[in-house]
């Protein structure tokens, strides 16, 4: 694996409008977002007393069942050669679900609704990646992108801060989430989703791709070799890679409050936020790859931490480094995607990349959940099962993403 050095490029404030844009959209969106899903599954447990097993169903299933609306979407801004109005109309379906939250009041209700805002995150993704792609050179594709996700994690920092601030106020200190809070902090979370679909809305413009094939097809093969062993290497990770509401899980069967989880909820985003740009701007210098594997690993060390905490506040540490792993992969992994495959078929690259994450989702979470309650071989284990499952599985893509992946930078 080389690691040649690459030029020093300018800072963010070279990043161009749209990047700006996104990031933004990101920023408010995650703020609404954040306030609500991370105690989702609080409000299953302790309100509805749904079982870990089907909170594993509730979030696989609305993030696999919404997975290929990314394949689609990513193909047809290919094929309109147009991101920003796609993007902005998925944001708009996640905003318009959101005040359903108030009133659901059994699993399957919750359920539809997380099924719906995710249904929007499908239709988004895959254009707002590629329009942040196309607005930025190869040499700035990883600050930029690690831009975004600081972005978009600075947003979860406020968001669960004024979580935090909503539930103080309304119930004190009490260590379970109840009823009345949950549905005052979905309120809340309204405005910054207004405020998210607006600055993209407002602050984008579609950037026309040269290299444009006339008729962009859905064709795993024609997206390269390459590509193909690179989700195949990242579709290992992912399926160890459960839903993070089994670490807010963790947390609360090791002794946190629910003031402690959101407090560990802020300190993991705030370390995700101060990562992701100097990531981010170092794979743009060095191989992309040793910064995920770097990433990977560091993930497989804290998962078996997981898998062994013992008291609530080492969970809330490890879940505080957790925030590098994520620093380390999300933006660097969109920058590579970007540099394996040709600028006519981003779109189409990412669709399959968030497709087959998305869909991974539902087999990771449902094996996160079975495991937890001690099944089969793992019987016994209990909670830590999930977490050994996911480092092994970490190590080995790590390791794969050293050996396997060729190293040309595009075919």
């Amino acid at each position: 694996m080389t690691t040649e050095t690459k030029p020093k490029q300018g800072g963010i404030h070279s990043l161009p409008r749209n990047v700006w844009a996104a990031s933004f959209t990101s920023f408010f969106n995650d703020i609404s977002s954040e306030m609500v899903i991370n105690i989702l599954p609080l409000f299953l447990s302790n309100v509805l007393g749904v079982e870990t097993a089907v909170i594993g169903l509730i979030e696989g299933l609305a993030e696999s069942t919404a997975s290929l609306l990314k394949v689609f979407s990513g193909w047809l801004s290919d094929k309109l050669q147009g991101r920003k109005w796609l993007a902005v109309g998925g944001y708009a379906l996640s905003t318009l679900s959101k005040p359903f939250f108030y009133v659901a009041n059994s699993w399957l209700a919750v359920g539809a609704v997380r099924w719906a805002d995710r249904v929007g995150k499908g239709i988004r993704t895959s254009p707002r990646d590629a329009l942040v792609a196309d607005s930025i050179s190869e040499d700035q594709r990883g600050l930029a992108f690690g831009f975004h996700r600081a972005a978009d994690t600075g947003g979860a920092v406020l968001g669960l801060s004024i979580a935090l601030l909503v539930i103080w106020i309304t119930q004190g200190s009490v260590g379970e989430l109840d009823e009345g809070t949950f549905r005052t902090v979905v309120l809340v979370s309204l405005v910054p989703a207004v405020l998210a679909v607006l600055s993209l809305a407002i602050g984008a413009r579609d950037v026309p791709v040269t290299d444009r094939r006339e008729r962009p097809r859905i064709s795993f093969r024609g997206l390269g070799r390459r590509f193909a062993v690179f989700m195949i290497i990242v579709g290992i990770f992912d399926l160890g890679n459960s839903a993070d509401a089994f670490l807010v899980l963790r947390a609360k069967e090791r002794g946190l409050s629910i003031i402690g989880v959101l407090g560990m909820l802020i300190t993991f985003n705030l370390v995700y936020t101060f990562v992701s740009t100097p990531a981010g701007s170092l794979s743009d210098r060095i191989d992309r790859r040793w910064v995920i594997i770097g990433g990977w690993v560091i993930y497989a060390v804290i998962y078996l931490g997981f898998a062994l905490a013992g008291r609530g506040w080492h969970v809330w540490a490890l879940y505080g480094l957790y925030g590098v792993y994520y620093g380390m992969t999300h933006g660097v992994i969109k920058a590579m995607v970007a540099d394996i495959v040709h600028p006519d078929l981003r779109g189409t690259a990412y669709g399959t990349y968030n497709a087959v994450v998305g869909l991974l989702d539902f087999p990771a979470s449902l094996i996160a959940g079975v495991l937890w309650q001690g099944v089969a071989s793992w019987e016994g284990l209990g909670p830590s099962a999930p977490f050994f499952f996911g480092g092994a599985l970490a190590l080995t893509a790590a390791v794969l993403m050293g050996f396997v992946m060729p190293m040309e930078a595009r075919e």
